[in-house]
């Protein structure tokens, strides 16, 4: 048990340093332009470097942890998000503040890769619901502290240091990582450097596409880029299905309870991306809401997430994931279609019962969905299961953002409500997918 606490703590500062940079730069980017001399719109690049780095290398990472032990690839993720924290700290202009920045996103990949892999190897199974729960908990928590904890740093001190704090945070997690962490088993397999070279083109082409075609850019390039998307994915599928631990688990998509759980994840977080991306700019635009107040209405969705997350992980140890899941995307797509339908006038209570409900919807979904990806692998390809969970996440998040700036371009008045009815609609298809699984079962 103390060895498994220490563990835990690692595996629970790493998650919360890769989260919180996710976003932590967004406050301080107008400041970043201004004092790296470049303008508002290229200074997004510090914020987009970081995305792409991880969604590109999510699944080579896992690949790695199968062939040469999680543990290796955690402790490499941790040291490069650590060294990269310092380069992007003491950086002075764009370029190398975006390659700080890409690095960083690398080095949280690989502890995002295996993160829930390792979960499965200190928890007893018993005991494996409360662990993705504890670990929902951390990056809910996390992910709703972020403007916060930026705020207070920059209250404080220059933008440096939103990335210089990472530095003694990564040498302590290195250092009980080393003596905590358990060895899991290695595949022997050997690194399929070509099918990488695939996945990164796919998922880049891709994100670039979405993003380019959600806001209004040239057709022709789009087209270019998820045509290149499509071809590199093609090509990809086709060689993975002859191998048997692929890079890209098609062999774990064959099994109906992994599969339908990754289609519900995917839809479940394009749901919540869009329902969070559209949220600011209801309040702010339609209601004459002041930016403070905005972020204190955002907070009850990740609150109830990050409190109920415990609890709906014993549940998950208990019940199955599509049942819990069903419910709970069917509650989510209740409060999305309910903050649709604000009044012209709402008060606070009006706002934060509609989010405590998205937030208590998208909490009893997520904790059981995880484990249930987790658990329906077999052990040996837990890695390629726990890499294919983080894509699922960043592949919905991303398509929910572009879809929201789509959708804001077709209806510039009624934006905001339009992406809500919509992500209540993809909530509703979670639901469907999700309660499907019990007779996957």
């Amino acid at each position: 048990m103390p060895k498994r606490l220490w563990a835990i703590l690692t595996i629970g500062l790493g998650l919360t340093l890769a989260v919180l940079d996710g976003g932590i730069a967004n406050v301080a980017l107008p400041t970043i332009a201004r004092d790296v001399h470049t303008s508002p719109a290229n200074s997004i690049w510090v914020v987009n470097a970081y995305q792409l780095a991880v969604t590109v290398s999510l699944l080579p990472l896992s690949s790695l942890g199968e062939i040469y032990g999680y543990k290796r690839v955690y402790m490499g993720g941790l040291v490069l998000f650590t060294l990269a924290s310092l380069a992007s700290a003491i950086s002075t202009s764009l370029p190398t503040l975006i390659i700080g920045r890409m690095l960083q996103g690398f080095g949280a990949a690989g502890l995002m890769s295996v993160n829930s892999a390792l979960v499965r190897f200190i928890y007893p199974r018993r005991w494996l619901g409360r662990g993705v729960g504890l670990n929902a908990t951390v990056g809910s928590i996390a992910s709703a502290l972020g403007p916060t904890v930026a705020s207070g740093i920059l209250s404080v001190a220059p933008w440096p240091w939103l990335f210089a704090v990472n530095v003694p945070l990564g040498v302590l997690g290195a250092a009980i990582a080393m003596r905590a962490l358990p060895e899991t088993p290695r595949s022997g397999a050997r690194f399929d450097l070509v099918s990488a070279g695939l996945q990164a083109v796919t998922f880049g082409a891709l994100l670039f596409g979405v993003s380019e075609l959600g806001h209004g850019d040239s057709w022709a390039r789009v087209v270019l880029e998820l045509g290149a998307a499509a071809v590199c994915g093609f090509l990809l599928v086709t060689r993975q299905m002859s191998r048997t631990a692929p890079m890209l688990p098609v062999d774990l998509l064959r099994i109906p309870l992994f599969a339908l759980s990754v289609a519900s994840s995917i839809s479940s977080f394009i749901a919540q991306a869009m329902g969070q991306v559209s949220m600011p700019f209801l309040f702010q635009h339609r209601f004459g809401l002041d930016q403070v107040m905005t972020g204190f209405l955002m907070t009850p969705w990740p609150l109830i997430v990050a409190v109920i997350a415990p609890f709906t992980g014993r549940l998950a140890d208990r019940y199955p994931a599509g049942l819990l899941g069903g419910i709970g995307m069917a509650v989510m797509a209740s409060g999305l279609f309910a903050m649709a339908m604000l009044p012209a006038h709402p008060g606070t209570f009006d706002i934060v019962w509609r989010m405590c409900l998205c937030g208590l919807g998208f909490g009893f979904f997520n904790t059981p969905n995880n484990r249930a990806m987790i658990t329906s692998a077999p052990p040996m390809r837990t890695g390629g299961a726990s890499g294919m969970q983080a894509t699922a996440r960043l592949l919905g998040q991303s398509t929910g953002a572009a879809m929201v700036a789509l959708v804001f371009t077709a209806f510039p008045t009624e934006g905001p409500v339009a992406a809500l009815f919509i992500a209540a609609g993809a909530a509703a298809v979670a639901a469907c997918i999700s309660s499907s699984r019990l007779a996957a079962n």
